[in-house]
């Protein structure tokens, strides 16, 4: 039932000029679940989220956001949104506390000083409370964006990139908070390149440069793309992966710390093209693909729109 999806559009199209920026897609994001969506930088993301949101008016396509119409009811959706940009947008001369009370008051929240104070908490953020935006570490300022976002209780979360440039131990942090959030019935579409990051998501949809290649969950993707992946370990691997990219057959080759990932669709090929450098001095194994496998094929198959 369409009550069941908070995000369901069809063909959202985006142009500027002559370059189509996100092409006819189709998204279902259900209420409640963490929807991660991957692709490499410039593939459109951060186009289709504006979109959602109400920043951009799509050129075609329709559907609805939360219930509501994505292209006539822009103003209503932006109320129940928080959206965390890539870029820290706050004022770095002002306190934590001083930057939550003044995204209070663009949402008109009653009860202000409550409000904040609650959400200072929320986050784990009371004995910085005082401290200035600007002298934040990467991850606090994370923690901070994210309390904003959710100052006004949203439905629909949409975080662009929100992880990048921060220690693991804020990643982790940060994701064990948008898990409480999601188990609240809070519903999240989040960009990120970290394929670990990628893992936690309920289903996720892979993006380039603006067409929607695939969608599921992680086992449907791997499956959906059917590569076959190789290991080798041994010495000089450098020097073999470049030698397996000239063969026909194999996609990637891409090392892993001491194991080279060995990759391609057609496994008969593949095979074929491996055969030849199988000796002592390498043990090779057949291994599940996994996502940064998928990836970085899907990556390397998608043709840049920038001049079409």
């Amino acid at each position: 039932m369409a009550d069941d999806f908070a995000i369901d559009v069809k063909g959202m199209t985006k142009r500027f000029g002559e370059r189509t920026v996100v092409n006819k897609i189709d998204l279902q994001v259900r209420s409640g679940e963490i929807y991660g969506f991957l692709g490499p930088n410039g593939s459109g993301k951060t186009t289709f989220i504006r979109m959602l949101c109400g920043l951009l008016r799509a050129d075609a396509g329709n559907g609805t956001c939360l219930g509501y119409d994505v292209i006539k009811d822009s103003e209503e959706i932006k109320k129940q949104v928080g959206y965390m940009t890539q870029r820290f947008s706050f004022y770095e001369d002002l306190s934590i506390v001083e930057n939550l009370d003044f995204v209070a008051r663009m949402y008109s929240m009653k009860n202000r000083k409550e409000v904040v104070q609650k959400s200072i908490e929320r986050l784990g953020l009371v004995e910085r409370q005082k401290q200035l935006a600007g002298e934040l570490s990467g991850g606090w300022k994370q923690r901070m964006a994210l309390a904003a976002c959710l100052i006004h209780n949203p439905k629909l979360l949409l975080l662009d990139e929100p992880t990048a440039g921060v220690d693991p131990k804020a990643r982790r942090d940060f994701w064990e908070q948008i898990q409480l959030l999601a188990a609240d019935g809070l519903t999240v579409l989040i960009t990120t390149h970290y394929m670990d990051e990628a893992e936690r998501c309920n289903r996720l949809a892979y993006i380039s440069y603006g067409n929607l290649l695939t969608h599921g969950t992680v086992a449907e993707v791997i499956e959906h793309v059917g590569l076959t992946t190789w290991s080798v370990h041994g010495p000089d691997l450098l020097q073999l992966a470049e030698q397996l990219r000239q063969k026909p057959g194999v996609e990637q080759a891409v090392v892993f710390g001491t194991l080279l990932h060995v990759s391609g669709d057609n496994a008969a090929a593949l095979e074929q093209a491996i055969a030849p450098f199988r000796s002592e001095k390498y043990k090779w194994e057949q291994i599940p693909s996994g996502l940064e496998d998928v990836f970085i094929h899907l990556m390397e198959k998608s043709k840049d729109n920038f001049s079409s």
